[in-house]
């Protein structure tokens, strides 16, 4: 044990090991155990640096990128730099420091943008320092370059707002390049997200048994296989897994199954199309002849084509054409489509068919039965923010951010035993004086 805690602490994961060993005792007391039933849920983390505007963005990862070559080439730095760039890059670009025009604005992001190439152009041309793209700061500085400039007729110019990657896939940091932007809701963020997925048995603890720290702009969904593969390996599959909607799509319903033989327990996303919130007809009122890869629509007629493709998830998808001639002339055309013809989107067939007995099992009210303790994760959320700080990244960088996270759900487990070793029973939801009143 103390020789692995040694090799674990030197390769900078000794936390997970105590976090293991601590669920390996709770096995042994038999308080978790496989094939239970356990859920899920996230939260946001801020990241340890404040958020950025677009322009202190670019003005700051050309600083910081200065001030790690000054210590690794200062020679090289000191005779290639312009004398201007000391007054310009000597200290933090805050707000107070930008002009409040426009115009000064723009000029003074063009320039630093012009400052970042030059510095980029030197480093190429230099062949005794080519070496310097090995260095994450210099690599650092050409993807912020890349994402918020690009070159029109000769020149490099600040990108448009709309013409910038997506959120979850920018830097918005430079001195912490894994936070990225997040939204849930109303809330935006810049940082991480903590998922958290514990026992929920009634008689015994709710125990934590893992912890997954990710991006804030990725999505739950795919957490989910990483939260499984996790539970695998410390033995501890859950029979049934309770999560909100966010962590289970077609794929996810799948694989829980035919990987772990999980039964994941989440109601299933609808569609989004019109038909589908109205009086309309849905896709999942065609039907589909797998075999022939053609469907009939309400009216009673048949496809015209039927091909494969990905949507913007990049899931495979089929998507299927009806006859314009057809719905032109069918009296159903008001409810099916607004185009000039029908078209349909469906998964394959696997992620279909799983897809429609998720959305037929979620009306039954015996999944209703089952899934209502999935609610009791938020309050261990709830606990975690208030007693460990969950939500506030106290370092920099995903990895560092994960062993908070880590130690913090030990720290949750730990509490939790010894709570249910002095007796204290598990609190129930607290209601206000008025709604028990109604009670």
């Amino acid at each position: 044990m103390l020789s692995e805690f040694r090799d674990r602490l030197v390769a900078g994961n000794a936390e997970q090991l105590i976090f293991e060993k601590m669920l390996d005792y709770f096995k042994q007391k038999g308080l978790v155990k496989a094939g239970g039933r356990q859920r899920t849920d996230a939260t946001h983390v801020l990241a340890a640096v404040r958020a950025l505007n677009r322009v202190v963005l670019v003005a700051e990862t050309l600083r910081a990128t200065l001030n790690v070559l000054a210590l690794v080439v200062p020679e090289w730095l000191k005779n290639s730099t312009p004398v201007e760039w000391f007054n310009r890059y000597a200290r933090k670009f805050e707000e107070y420091r930008l002009p409040k025009e426009k115009t000064k604005r723009s000029t003074l992001v063009e320039t630093i943008g012009g400052d970042g190439n030059l510095l980029l152009q030197a480093i190429v041309v230099s062949k005794e320092i080519s070496w310097l793209w090995q260095v994450p700061a210099v690599e650092l500085l050409r993807q912020v370059w890349l994402q918020q400039f690009e070159w029109q007729e000769a020149k490099l110019k600040f990108r448009a707002a709309d013409n910038i990657p997506p959120p979850a896939k920018m830097i918005c940091l430079p001195y912490d390049p894994e936070a990225s932007y997040g939204r849930k809701r109303a809330t935006w963020w810049v940082g991480y997200k903590v998922h958290l997925t514990e026992s929920c048995e009634d008689n015994s603890p709710h125990l934590i048994t893992n912890v997954e720290t990710s991006r804030a702009g990725n999505g739950d969904v795919d957490v989910t296989p990483r939260i499984h593969h996790s539970l695998q390996q410390k033995g501890l599959l859950p029979g049934e897994h309770l999560t909100d909607t966010n962590y289970a799509e077609a794929k996810q319903f799948l694989a829980s199954r035919r990987d772990y033989g999980i039964d994941l327990v989440a109601p299933a996303r609808d569609s989004n199309d019109w038909q589908a919130k109205g009086a309309g007809f849905n896709a999942s009122d065609f039907e589909i002849d797998w075999d022939k890869q053609n469907a009939k629509c309400p009216a009673g007629q048949e496809s015209l084509s039927w091909s494969t493709a990905l949507d913007r998830y990049q899931n495979e998808v089929i998507k299927i054409k009806f006859s314009m001639k057809q719905c032109k002339r069918c009296e159903l055309r008001s409810k099916c489509t607004r185009g000039v013809r029908r078209t349909i989107s469906i998964r394959t067939k696997e992620n279909y068919l799983v897809l429609q007995q998720a959305r037929a099992r979620q009306k039954q009210s015996e999944f209703r039965e089952k899934y209502r303790p999935r609610a009791g994760i938020e309050g261990t959320i709830s606990q975690g923010v208030s007693h460990f700080d969950l939500r506030q990244a106290r370092y920099r960088g995903m990895a560092k951010t994960h062993l908070q996270h880590v130690i913090s759900a030990t720290g949750l487990n730990i509490l939790r035993y010894l709570n249910w070793q002095d007796g204290f029973p598990i609190a129930k939801t607290r209601l206000s004086h008025f709604a028990a009143l109604a009670a």
